[in-house]
Formats: structure tokens, C-alpha cells, sequence
């Protein structure tokens, strides 16, 4: 059986990956493994090395620690906030939202963000 830590790292590859809009085979070619290892980190059948997380890293352009954020909240099942699940980029309408988001103007997607705030202040 899988140790939880292993597949919570795995399950931010593949959000990472998917994020940025990366194939398994495109990431593996770019730290020099098979696709069928990124499926199994992914997973979490197969544990990172510390290397190997480095590399995959950089390849998707985040800090090691990315891997382990949310981590802590994934016991409860809840992240910080009573409203938003611990693994919000599991859902894949989430995911969408935050690449739609990134795609938008930087000048643009700072009024939309202030929006954003205060529509939920509101709320």
C-alpha cells in the first residue's frame, strides 16, 4: 500500500503537469525517464527520490516545497478554510479555472483577482 505522502506528492504532479498543460511523455522525456514512471509517481506506487523531485521540479517550473503544500490539511480532509477542500486542484473545474485565469493579461487578471476578493467578502 501506498504511504500517504507518496501519493499526495504524485497527485500534485499530476495537477502541476495537467496545469501547465504537459503530457506524461513530454515530462518524463524532460527528466529523462519513461512515461510509465511519471504514471506511477503520479500514483504514488512508486516513491520520488529527492533528486528525481528536483528535476521534475524544474521541469514544471515550482519550488520542491509545491509538492508538499496541503499536506498537513489532508489528514481532515479540509484546508485552512471551512468552505474549500484540502485538494482543490483535484477538481478538475478548479484546475480549468486557474489555467483560464493564468491565461489572462497580467494587468487584466490583477482587477479580476480584486474582484474576486471582494465578491467573496461579500458573500
Amino acid at each position: 500500500m501506498p504511504h500517504p505522502v507518496d501519493v499526495h506528492v504524485g497527485k500534485r504532479v499530476r495537477h502541476r503537469r495537467w496545469l501547465v498543460g504537459m503530457t506524461q511523455q513530454q515530462l518524463a522525456e524532460c527528466v529523462g525517464i519513461k512515461f510509465q514512471q511519471i504514471q506511477k509517481y503520479e500514483t504514488g506506487a512508486n516513491r520520488v527520490s529527492a533528486s528525481r523531485l528536483w528535476d521534475i521540479a524544474d521541469a514544471l517550473d515550482v519550488d520542491v516545497s509545491f509538492f508538499f503544500e496541503g499536506i498537513e490539511a489532508e489528514g481532515s480532509g479540509r484546508s485552512g478554510s471551512d468552505s474549500v477542500p484540502a485538494d482543490i486542484l483535484g477538481d478538475k473545474e478548479a484546475l480549468e479555472l486557474v489555467r483560464s485565469y493564468y491565461a489572462i493579461p497580467e494587468n487584466q487578471r490583477r482587477r479580476l483577482f480584486d474582484l474576486a476578493r471582494v465578491l467573496s467578502d461579500v458573500a
